[in-house]
């Protein structure tokens, strides 16, 4: 007898939330059963409803009504809401998977960070940006061969998969991808730049990464070389449109990475990786947390 899946839900209906939607209906682990939102003319909401799922159309009040509908909670609202959010989330006693900039819990980057015996314990979880989930395991990989002084990464997004809410996100996403850089990441100094890109046909999500090293990186070129590519596959285990736009260029102290991210073309075409590289990381994340709760439901 399979384990029987753990209940979950979505707060926002956006472009993040719906692409998550699709995900998580196809996830062997967890049971979504509701998306919550304030919008009711929402795409969203009403795609959710097709889908058989319960629409809540009074935001976290509606959840607060019916508390049975989840034990993960993934937040795919805005950084602001998420900060109202989350301690009503706590006092429900919820997990909460967070998809917005709000950092209100410990930056989590399954690449680099995921512990499966932790994350259980962890009420809160924030999964940066969509530039943090697609840069941070760069760095990450440099750091782990070489001291970083300071990163700069620049992510470009098609404009066409940026909703309200990233748009409402721009200033919290350059602070929390920043701070991500170096407290995940390993750099001593971080900066994030985001672009929202108008051209038409609209382009794939674009990542430069800039990384000073302390000392020479081309002392060690082969093995910052070697890390990176291990760092790639790691990321791609569950974002299979993952890959590097050009090969590593290593000089003198510098180290320049360039990775695209394709979308599997859930919700919004395949041009929209910035959706799947954080609704993936989310849904990673969930599903451990759902193998620990049922560990636990079956001790009981």
């Amino acid at each position: 007898m399979s384990p029987q899946k753990i209940k979950c839900a979505i707060i926002g209906s956006g472009n993040i939330g719906t692409d998550l939607m699709y995900k998580l209906l196809r996830s062997d682990k967890l049971e979504l059963t509701s998306m919550i939102g304030i919008d009711r003319a929402s795409k969203g909401l009403a795609l959710a409803k097709e889908k058989g799922l319960t629409p809540i159309y009074n935001g976290i009040d509606g959840l607060v009504e019916q508390p049975e509908l989840a034990d993960i909670v993934y937040e795919a609202t805005s950084a602001k809401a998420h900060a109202h959010n989350a301690p009503i989330l706590k006092e429900m006693g919820k997990k909460a998977i967070d998809l917005t900039p709000a950092a209100v819990g410990p930056f989590l980057v399954p690449s680099v960070n995921l512990q499966e015996d932790k994350v259980a314990e962890l009420d809160n979880v924030n999964m940066v940006t969509c530039g943090g989930q697609a840069t941070v395991p760069i760095v990450k990989a440099i750091s782990d061969v070489v001291k970083v002084d300071y990163a700069e990464i620049v992510a470009s997004i098609a404009s066409k998969s940026a909703g309200p809410g990233t748009r409402q996100n721009i200033d919290e996403f350059t602070v929390t991808t920043a701070e991500a850089l170096k407290q995940v990441g390993g750099a001593r100094e971080g900066k994030a730049i985001i672009t929202l890109n108008p051209a038409e046909p609209p382009i794939l999500m674009r990542n430069t990464i800039h990384v000073q090293t302390e000392g020479s990186a081309e002392e060690k070129k082969e093995e910052i070389l070697k890390s990176l590519d291990a760092m790639v596959e790691t990321v791609q285990g569950y974002v299979p449109g993952y890959r590097y736009k050009a090969d590593p260029v290593v000089k003198g102290d510098i180290v320049t990475v360039s990775v695209e991210v394709e979308g599997m073309g859930d919700f919004l075409p395949t041009y929209a990786g910035n959706l799947d590289i954080i609704t993936s990381a989310a849904l990673k994340t969930g599903e451990i947390m759902a193998e620990h709760l049922q560990k636990e439901g079956a001790a009981k």
